[in-house]
């Protein structure tokens, strides 16, 4: 098979890195970005597993979607891997991703066989007040206005104000996000927080008996870094904090973040962990 492919399926668009036969790795965004953002680690990753990047339904280049609820995306993302026949796949969620990624191992825990949550916050409360320009192009009443009207430049300080040290952002990553619509992104935003109200990550995760690795960055202005910690009530969960990095963990220190990816891949798989 082609090492590298993409394809439109149940509703997602879907990129494929990496050899077919090697161990399936999927990576899933967070909150109005889309599969470019993992485009730092993929190289490294490919190299030793099938890579598999969704666009969620309404971002990148997916179509909007019906439902934007945590467990309805994740029911397209597990149609998805029912339909490529795979099974005890090693799952990557950025952010928000890390809560679809979360809700696809409660709903089809045969379908994932380790977790990693990068840079996902606990709880709502692990919010932190959010950068200016984040709050104007993401909340009412100036987001409407704003948002649809929001530049190249404009994006990039927006993703910037997210990082802790300066990043270069692809054009292929900001297009991405110009593609979201206002409304699906605010009713993606309020979905991300039911699905916290109704029950924490930790608390979902602590019953799930699964190799469980949390990425936080040390400097995330986003989210509370020290509630990483809340984490630990997750039996066996792997805290590693990124010294001076933001919410992008990705994009702001790739070679790190894909070093840690690489290894917790490889658990429960029958090959000695590797390394990039």
């Amino acid at each position: 098979m082609s090492e590298h492919s993409v394809e439109l399926s149940h509703g997602m668009h879907v990129v494929h890195d990496g050899p077919r036969q090697a161990p399936p790795l999927l990576l899933i965004h967070g909150s109005g970005a889309s599969g470019g953002f993992w485009g730092p680690v993929v190289p490294a990753l490919s190299r030793h597993h099938h890579v598999i990047r969704v666009d969620l339904p309404g971002c990148g280049q997916s179509p909007p979607a019906a439902s934007y609820d945590v467990p309805a995306q994740a029911g397209q993302v597990a149609a998805l891997l029912d339909g490529l026949g795979l099974r005890s796949v090693a799952v990557a969620g950025h952010s928000s991703g890390g809560y679809v990624a979360t809700a696809l191992a409660e709903h089809r825990p045969d379908l994932v066989r380790s977790l990693a949550l990068i840079s996902s916050g606990p709880s709502l409360d692990a919010l932190l007040p959010q950068p200016l320009l984040l709050r104007a192009l993401l909340a009412p009443p100036l987001g409407p206005l704003l948002w649809p009207r929001g530049s190249d430049a404009t994006i990039r300080r927006g993703i910037r104000a997210t990082c802790a040290r300066p990043v270069d952002v692809p054009d292929d990553v900001v297009a991405d996000i110009r593609r979201i619509a206002y409304p699906a992104l605010r009713t993606v935003l309020r979905r991300n927080a039911a699905y916290l109200t109704e029950r924490s990550v930790p608390e979902r995760l602590a019953v799930l008996e699964l190799p469980v690795l949390v990425v936080f960055g040390a400097a995330d202005p986003r989210w509370e870094p020290s509630s990483a910690h809340q984490y630990d009530a997750v039996p066996d969960a792997r805290i590693e904090l990124l010294p001076g990095v933001g919410h992008v963990p990705m994009i702001e220190e790739p070679e790190a973040t894909g070093t840690l990816l690489l290894g917790f891949a490889a658990t429960g798989v029958d090959t000695p962990p590797v390394t990039p």
